[in-house]
């Protein structure tokens, strides 16, 4: 799989994706409603992936896709456009790469899926991870469990694989900086347990489901290796989250949205942490 269409390759972790692919030597066509913000060596296309001619076009020229264009949250349209553009964009994708045979379909969930922001369901245990119940709190994380039926199904009737990215809290270096600012407030960045990835290990986790030995549908937490914070978990979940246990052997910075899982089957292990930086 040396031809690949990223959609959605205009923006944070698209972009990251795209040059993850390219410094491995694969071929990258950037299908996005946007142009790129800077020259990324992936060719560029204009695409409208709510119009399935257009979807067909574009996948003709790969052997997989990455499919990570969405509406990022329900602010930025309203609630019924980012249902419509959410998930018939991921239907057409699906069903394109099912018509034109293509060898696999990685694709961007979210970590949305799992009750984000902690308000009304709280964790079942910490680290989190992918047992946790499906709790969609907004349309936007609807569409992102729509997405992944969608996955099993077209999985079921093509036997291609598909692999759902349920990527955290997307960071570029120049975000790291603000971390500071949250470190006398655990409640600030609670919603997520605290959670990130680096944009560069969201790309990394793309190339990983690509390059995995894997058959099926299935989907995976995708964060960093250590929190937002420098306050031991065990202080966090006692001031936050009291009645959600966390579990022996969680270590003081450790993630607690759990990458166990990824690490096991996509071989995906992150290389960034915002401590580096």
């Amino acid at each position: 799989m040396k031809k690949i269409v990223v959609t959605g390759g205009s923006g944070k972790a698209g972009r990251a994706t795209i040059n993850e692919l390219i410094e491995h030597d694969y071929e990258v066509i950037n299908a996005d409603v946007v142009p790129p913000p800077q020259t990324s060596g992936a060719k560029f296309l204009k695409t409208d992936l709510t119009d399935f001619g257009q979807t067909i076009d574009i996948l003709r020229m790969a052997d997989a896709v990455v499919h990570q264009a969405a509406i990022p949250n329900n602010m930025v349209v309203p609630e019924n456009e980012c249902f419509r553009i959410n998930s018939l964009s991921t239907y057409n994708v699906f069903s394109a790469a099912m018509k034109l045979k293509l060898e696999r379909v990685v694709w961007a969930s979210s970590e949305t899926c799992l009750g984000l922001p902690f308000e009304k369901e709280k964790p079942i245990y910490a680290p989190l991870d992918e047992s946790q119940p499906l709790y969609p709190e907004s349309v936007y994380s609807l569409t992102k469990v729509i997405g992944e039926e969608m996955a099993r199904q077209f999985n079921r009737w093509s036997g291609i694989p598909f692999i759902g990215l349920r990527y955290s809290n997307i960071m570029e270096p120049h975000d790291y900086a603000r971390f500071e600012t949250w470190q006398d407030n655990p409640r600030a960045r609670k919603w997520n347990l605290w959670g990130y990835i680096d944009a560069r290990d969201a790309g990394l986790a793309a190339r990983c489901a690509l390059e995995a030995d894997f058959s099926g549908a299935d989907y995976f937490i995708i964060a960093a290796n250590d929190s937002v914070m420098k306050m031991p978990n065990k202080e966090l979940m006692q001031s936050v989250f009291p009645e959600s246990p966390l579990k022996e052997g969680t270590s003081e910075n450790e993630t607690l949205l759990s990458i166990g899982k990824a690490k096991r089957v996509l071989g995906f292990e992150p290389r960034f942490s915002w401590k580096d930086a």
